[in-house]
Formats: structure tokens, sequence, C-alpha cells
């Protein structure tokens, strides 16, 4: 009896362990980093001089990390680029790569630094990590030799890949991830030839971690998410934001809230480029978001998040984003309705005439409902509802299925869906649903001047509905944004 019980009692012992190890909450940061870049040039600097460049970069990130460990964060996110920027050939990003291995070999760079060849960013990483005792995240570019045997092989005999790198309190290598979807300048990298799911598990919770255009595909993100049940995503990124629905705050919190899930962004930051825009985001609430044009200067973004947020009292329950939408009958409109393009779609757009209306607008099999209240119309401002069920083509090949209320550019309708930043007309009440084809919805409420508007004031309705009340500011864009992964068309050939 004493032997069959045995191994019952060690597993419970070793659930009382983890348990015990185990923390509900934890304080979560990202650093949005002001990049120093290189200067430009059309031959490769020598790898003295691509460590001096990148150990700048390293410094002003060393002190974000000192500075989160102080506050008692347990883990920090830096962004994508972020130790040596983004303007590079194949050739020119060489001598800022390094070999890193499979975290599988159980490696501590701070403490073995020449285990694995020279690896000095690797090794300054897991040292910051190590005596500040806090993980870090950060981006970096891998390379791995091949020869004549590997028929994908590149000609000049390596593979480069855009990679994330995660160093735990001790300074151990424990996630390696390379980008799967390159973003179409990222004509230095190789794209893996199939995605992986990089996860792994702290005290605090399941982390998975993926990198900038990868959060607009089903692989990796999504799995991730549904398939490997991670509790927060690490998200690195160099985002330009696109007004008026690809503005980063707006749109990563609209990810973290229709996936349901804790999400770490941490954004690049350059005015010139349109890059700004980080933040901490729990399913059911922006904990923390940073998005500022007007300076030049980095800034470091501490929140606390629960670490398993599925067990919370307040998860978010699932939403059926069409229930509501399928079940109103459409209103008629004596309003002709018009195409417009919004980032190179062609919408199908109604214009709002009137303070008080119920609209609908429709694209194929996507039919959108909007109610709504203004304080007051304006007669110096548009608004519109929008419909979009399509293949978007540009920057990548994605189908989507898009309800909108948007402000247009000015009075001329042809402007309806062209980017703009600030707005006057203020919303009473807002309704907004659509009759989507999936379940994977995002929906985001953007404020005039990019701002987010306060849970207080929006809820997501199980039935679908994204309703807004009592919103302070002038509302610049309402949307639910829905991907429909399974009609996106096949990924290009993953050489090069």
């Amino acid at each position: 009896m004493v032997t069959s019980c045995f191994p019952i009692c060690v597993m419970a012992l070793a659930a009382c362990v983890l348990h015990a190890g185990a923390i509900d909450t934890f304080i979560a940061a990202v650093y949005e980093h002001a990049v120093i870049l290189p200067n430009r040039t059309e031959t490769p600097v020598s790898q003295d001089d691509a460590l001096m460049l990148m150990n700048k970069n390293l410094d002003i990130l060393e002190k974000a990390i000192k500075l989160a460990a102080e506050k008692g964060a347990k883990i920090i996110v830096t962004p994508e680029d972020g130790i040596y920027g983004w303007a590079f050939t194949r050739e020119t990003i060489y001598p800022y790569l390094e070999d890193i291995p499979d975290p599988q070999v159980n490696w501590i760079p701070c403490t073995e630094p020449s285990r694995f060849g020279r690896a000095p960013v690797q090794t300054r990483l897991s040292c910051l990590a190590r005596k500040n005792s806090i993980y870090v995240v950060a981006n970096m570019g891998d390379k791995k030799e091949c020869d004549a045997n590997d028929s994908k092989c590149p000609p000049d005999g390596r593979y480069q890949y855009n990679t994330d790198v995660v160093f735990d309190s001790e300074g151990k290598l424990v996630a390696r991830y390379h980008k799967y979807n390159l973003f179409l300048t990222e004509v230095q990298f190789n794209f893996p030839e199939d995605p992986s799911y990089v996860t792994f598990d702290t005290p605090f919770g399941k982390f998975g971690i993926f990198t900038c255009f990868d959060i607009l595909y089903y692989d990796p993100a999504v799995v991730l998410v549904d398939k490997f049940q991670v509790d927060s995503i690490l998200f690195l990124t160099g985002w330009m934001n696109t007004l008026p629905l690809l503005s980063a705050v707006p749109f990563h919190s609209s990810w973290a809230r229709g996936m349901r899930i804790n999400v770490l962004a941490a954004n690049l930051h350059n005015t010139s480029m349109h890059m700004t825009g980080s933040g901490i985001y729990a399913p059911e609430a922006v904990k923390v978001y940073y998005y500022d044009m007007e300076t030049e200067s980095g800034q470091l973004l501490l929140s606390e998040l629960k670490s398993r947020p599925r067990i919370s009292s307040n998860y978010p329950t699932v939403v059926d984003w069409s229930a509501y939408a399928k079940s109103v009958k459409p209103s008629i409109s004596d309003q002709p309705s018009f195409p417009g393009i919004l980032f190179f779609d062609e919408f199908t757009f109604i214009e709002l005439t009137k303070d008080v209306g119920n609209y609908t607008v429709c694209q194929k099999d996507l039919c959108c409902h909007l109610s709504y209240k203004m304080s007051e119309k304006r007669t110096d401002e548009v608004y519109v509802l929008g419909a979009f069920d399509g293949l978007h083509t540009v920057e990548g090949g994605y189908y989507l299925q898009i309800c909108t209320l948007l402000k247009c550019q000015t009075t001329d309708l042809k402007t309806c869906g062209t980017p703009i930043g600030s707005a006057f007309t203020k919303f009473e009440a807002l309704s907004l649903s659509g009759t989507f084809h999936t379940s994977y919805v995002f929906p985001q409420l953007t404020l005039s001047g990019t701002q987010l508007a306060s849970e207080q004031h929006y809820e997501v309705l199980s039935d679908g509905r994204l309703e807004s009340s009592g919103v302070p500011l002038p509302v610049l864009v309402m949307a639910l944004c829905g991907r429909v992964y399974e009609k996106d068309p096949p990924p290009l050939t993953r050489t090069g």
C-alpha cells in the first residue's frame, strides 16, 4: 500500500511546492526606447564598431532595467530593433549578429561568456538580468551557418534571423524566438521555414513571445493563446502608427481585449518614423500606456498584472461577436452609401447626418449596425459608418471584416478614411455591432489625440456590441476589427 501510494504523494508534494512558489500578481515593465541608430553605410562596419553602437543602446537599457528592478518589476520588455536599429542590408547587419544557441543548452552567458563563441550582447543582457534579479526580454540578431548540403542555404552560407531572447532572474537564457512574419523591408533577415511557438514558465505565470508584424497573423500569435494557453504575451515591436485603425496603442490594447490575454507591448520611440505607443494591457483593462509624438525621449512603464488572468473572477466572458447584429432588423436610410479608401482598402461608408440615429451599412457578408447620440452635430466635422469585408493586400495579405465609426479628415466625403488625429465632436452614447463570420474580433475606441477611452466609458457585451456612454473627450474612431484567418492567402515561399 505504501509503495502504490508513493507516486501520488510525490505528485501532491510537487503540486504543493509549485503552488507555494507561485504568486498571484506581479509587477511588469516595458520600456519604449529612443534607439541610437548607426550611420548609414553600404559596407559593413567592424565588429568592434558594431559593438560600440550596441553598447550605447545597452547603456540606456541598463538604466531602465535597474530602475524597473528597483520598482519591484519581475520582468521587463524592450523593443524590437532596440539594440541596433533597423536600417540595414543583409551584409551591413552581419557585424551586429551573434550565434544564439537553443535555450535547452542550459546556459548563463554571464558566468560562461565564451561557451558558444563571441557573445558580448548576450553576456551583457544575461548579467543585467542576473545582477538585478529580473527577467530581461530583448531583440537582437541571430546567425546560423549552413552549407551546400542544405538546399535552402543562402549564397553567403548563413541564415540570419530577427530574434527575441529572454534571460531569467539568474541570467539563464530561457527563450529564443525567430520572427516568423517579417515586414517587407526586413531584407537583412531570413524567414524561418516553420513557425515556432516559444513559451516559458515562471512563478508568475506562463509566457509566450512574438514580434511586431506577427500580431496580424494566426501563426504564432493566436496559437500561443488558444493552444498553448499562455497567461501573458511579450510583444516586442517597432510599430509605425497608421491611423485610423492601426495606431499602436489602440490596436495592441484591442488585441489584448479580443484575445483575453495580458500583453506587455514595448515599442521604439522615433517620431520621424511615427513610432511611439507602448503599454501594459490586461484582458479586462488597459493598465498603463504611453503615446508621445512631442518629445524624443524613452519611457519606462510599470503596472501590476494578474499572473493567471483566466482564473480571475473578472475575466471577460466569451463574446459571440455576431449575436446581436444578426438579431436586429437593418436600419433603412435614405442616405446613399459611397466608397472610400482606408489604408488601401475600399470601404463602404454612410454619412451620419443627424444628432441621433440608427444606421446600417453592408459589404459582402458583413453588415454593420450603429446607434448613436451626439452632444451636438457640428457643421465642420463629418462622421461616417463604414464596413469592409475583404482581403487586404498592401504590406502583407490578410482577410479582414471591419465595422467602424470614424471622423473624416474634412467635410469633403472623399477624405473619409484618410488619417486624422484630432476631433471635437462628443458622443453621449454609441453602440456598434456587426455580422462577423469570425470569433477573432478586436474592439477599439480611440479619442482625439490618439488617447484611449477608459473602461468606465465603454464595454463589450457578450452579444457582440461595443457600447460607450459619457466619454469625456471627442471620439476619433470606434471599431470592431475582425480577422478571418482561414481566408488568408497561403504564405509566400519562405526563402531569403
